[in-house]
């Protein structure tokens, strides 16, 4: 296939913001700095933003909010930061202590003081530590938020790093632990070792006191690909079944292979399932698309199967798998994790959620359900290796989250803590409902809304949405957003669209590629249903979504402005016809298609919001938020958008985080400075006594 690039060139040649595309260069820095003042003389000066901005920064820094922890061999570990700790501490504690209403706490790395002594803006970015003992560990810290991280090797139990240990210079890059000498590493290994988005494809082995110029090549992928991982598959005790390489073609297809004795040998999976560990003596596999492996056994899209461990080991191309879950219609595996002798899942219908025990007894898997709180968001929070012990993180929009202990052993379940009220909720209330898209189909959404509300369309409304990758959005504590906005009187909605994972693989399908308008049909269609019920009106509904939801945000504002009032867009993808360019866009194509291939460009080019900014339409004056630091998803994106808005005359505001990576905010106080400009500027724009206001 001749593939031609004559449309994407000459699209780019007519850009005249692509100076903006020089992340740290002097004039596209100088630019978002005057932009920044801009943005933050006018929304700072509201008097409502310091008063938001105390409120959020209260609620995230409280000292008596969650301590999310794991449950592992040493304790129960947690990243916690607060006014005290900026950057964070990892610490431990014991179960007893957990359960008390003070835990004492044993500092493991203070990343405040370790960036203080280096002279370094580091950001943790978490741990792998070598099984069973684990006291090793394998530390990534990142310059500012970036994806792309240092690696050093970390004594867990002498709470210090390893003189002469493993340390891999900062990269985009994945490892695992072989042994306490040997680990598997993807990351750049020189000229030619990376994909066009920028991650590593070639796997090698790296011994102790090795430089890395002598790490032997085991795994070799192909540049057209996405990236490679390394895996190595343990049970509960540690032990090694396999190890080897997961070859990710694109975003939603894998390749898997093992290492063998003369060689790499691929798996016979098919390319849209992903291995998930290994649970009760049996190898699981999570299937996103239909598979038949032999003639009389088959399984369907969304299912979990499993194989007899020492079976797939002896031949793994013809080993056969069995059933652990299937969905029903308006299903989905929402998570899963394994405990010593059991598998647990989370299992969602019709976007509420439920966890089950599943063992595997006389060549067959049972399930039973835990008695977890019903009508609320059921997520798994952490689980033990040793026991079979888990924890789970049990909340709804209005509900403060809770923390659960369940001992599958005991057959025990109880509430640890729960996160204090963050806002008055007794004056609102959740509901369901359905939006019929373009082409017919339902698309359910939740409405958190007054109780006392009026039906007149005079409710100011944000809508929340994402759709895509196959992420679904659940319910959760709206915590910051129930007090700066919620309080005030205000409705909150969230649309479960396709191309999210509410539904499975097939949700996530349908809104893909060529069919990728369905998102935005779907986005239209639950804003238009909201002002049909005359919940809201469009001088009263605002929209707000992050990176594929930024998109999203985009794209309702390009192809119906006459909805809106107010558009929320943060670290968003906007220049379609660019974004295989900027940033890690190139592992995207899976998702949106190719701008460099005639007919895929066209059916992007009908969306693209970036070349969608046009002449002659007004625009609800957008709040576009990046972050300079943002590695996966380029600041150009925003960058070029506000510049184009201002070309054209339109209003709009535009902060970038000089740091902050793809949150846009990497401690709680910049955390707290965005949710305070964002619901300053939606109050501005939405709020009865500020009709007629612009900002």
């Amino acid at each position: 296939m001749t593939v031609s690039q004559a449309p994407t060139n000459a699209a780019a040649a007519d850009d005249p913001f692509r100076w903006l595309e020089e992340i740290e260069g002097p004039g596209a820095l100088a630019w978002a700095r005057a932009e920044n003042e801009k943005t933050l003389g006018v929304l700072q000066s509201d008097p409502r933003y310091r008063r938001f901005y105390e409120q959020a920064l209260s609620i995230l820094q409280a000292k008596d909010r969650i301590a999310y922890v794991s449950l592992g061999r040493h304790g129960l570990e947690n990243f916690w930061q607060d006014d005290h700790h900026v950057r964070g501490i990892w610490r431990r504690t014991t179960l007893e202590s957990y359960r008390s209403q003070d835990p004492r706490w044993q500092i493991i790395l203070d990343i405040d003081a370790l960036a203080v002594a280096e002279n370094r803006n580091w950001v943790f970015k978490g741990s792998r530590c070598l099984p069973p003992e684990e006291r090793l560990c394998l530390l990534s810290l990142s310059d500012g938020g970036k994806d792309a991280a240092s690696i050093r090797e970390f004594d867990r139990l002498a709470t210090s790093f390893i003189p002469d240990g493993f340390h891999l210079p900062e990269g985009k890059q994945s490892v695992s632990w072989v042994d306490g000498d040997t680990l598997l590493v993807a990351r750049d290994w020189g000229e030619g070792t990376l994909t066009q988005a920028g991650y590593p494809f070639v796997v090698k082995e790296l011994k102790r006191a090795q430089p890395l110029t002598e790490a032997r090549e085991i795994f070799r992928g192909e540049p057209t690909d996405v990236q490679a991982l390394p895996f190595v598959l343990r049970d509960s005790e540690g032990h090694i079944h396999a190890a080897g390489a997961n070859r990710l073609i694109s975003s939603f297809e894998h390749e898997y292979a093992v290492f063998c004795s003369d060689g790499p040998i691929k798996l016979n999976l098919p390319k849209k399932a992903t291995i998930a560990g290994v649970a009760c003596s049996r190898l699981l596999v999570k299937l996103d698309e239909d598979w038949t492996p032999f003639e009389d056994v088959s399984f369907a899209a969304g299912s979990m199967i499993s194989y007899d461990l020492a079976e797939w080991k002896q031949d793994p191309l013809r080993a056969r798998p069995s059933l652990v879950f299937q969905p029903r219609p308006r299903q989905a595996l929402s998570g899963f994790t394994r405990t010593r002798n059991s598998l647990i899942l989370t299992i969602l219908e019709n976007v509420q959620s439920k966890a089950f025990v599943y063992k595997y007894d006389e060549g067959a898997w049972s399930a039973t359900p835990i008695p977890l709180p019903e009508h609320a968001n059921v997520s798994l929070s952490a689980a033990s290796d040793e026991a079979d012990q888990a924890m789970f993180a049990v909340s709804n929009y209005l509900r403060p989250t809770s923390i659960w202990y369940f001992d599958a052993e005991n057959k025990s379940l109880d509430e640890l803590t729960t996160t204090p009220a963050a806002f008055d909720a007794s004056n609102h209330v959740v509901e369901q409902f359905e939006a019929t898209s373009r082409d017919g189909t339902s698309i359910p959404y939740f409405l958190v809304r007054p109780k006392n509300a009026r039906f007149d369309g005079t409710i100011p409304t944000l809508l929340h949405g994402y759709g895509g990758f196959q992420v679904p959005l659940l319910p959760s504590y709206l915590g910051p957003v129930g007090r700066l906005w919620l309080e005030q009187g205000n409705a909150y909605v969230v649309g479960n669209l396709r191309g999210g994972g509410e539904f499975g693989p097939q949700w996530h399908q349908a809104a893909q590629g060529a069919t990728k308008q369905k998102t935005w049909d779907d986005f239209i269609a639950v804003a238009e249903d909201l002002i049909r019920r005359k919940i809201t009106s469009p001088r009263r509904l605002g929209v707000i979504g992050g990176s594929q939801g930024g998109l999203l945000v985009g794209t309702a504002i390009t192809q119906h402005p006459e909805l809106f009032n107010a558009a929320i867009i943060q670290v968003p993808l906007l220049d379609m016809l660019r974004y295989t360019s900027l940033g890690a866009g190139a592992s995207w194509i899976a998702e949106y298609g190719d701008p460099a291939i005639a007919k895929q460009r066209a059916w992007i080019e009908g969306y693209s919001p970036y070349q969608k900014l046009v002449a002659g339409k007004t625009y609800p004056a957008p709040l576009i938020l990046t972050s300079t630091k943002d590695d996966r998803v380029h600041p150009a994106h925003g960058r070029k958008a506000a510049a184009k808005l201002a070309a054209l005359g339109q209003p709009y505001f535009y902060y970038e985080n000089i740091d902050g990576g793809h949150s846009a905010a990497v401690n709680l106080i910049e955390h707290a400075r965005r949710l305070a400009l964002e619901y300053t500027y939606a109050s501005r724009r939405l709020c009865p006594e500020e009709v007629g206001r612009t900002g």
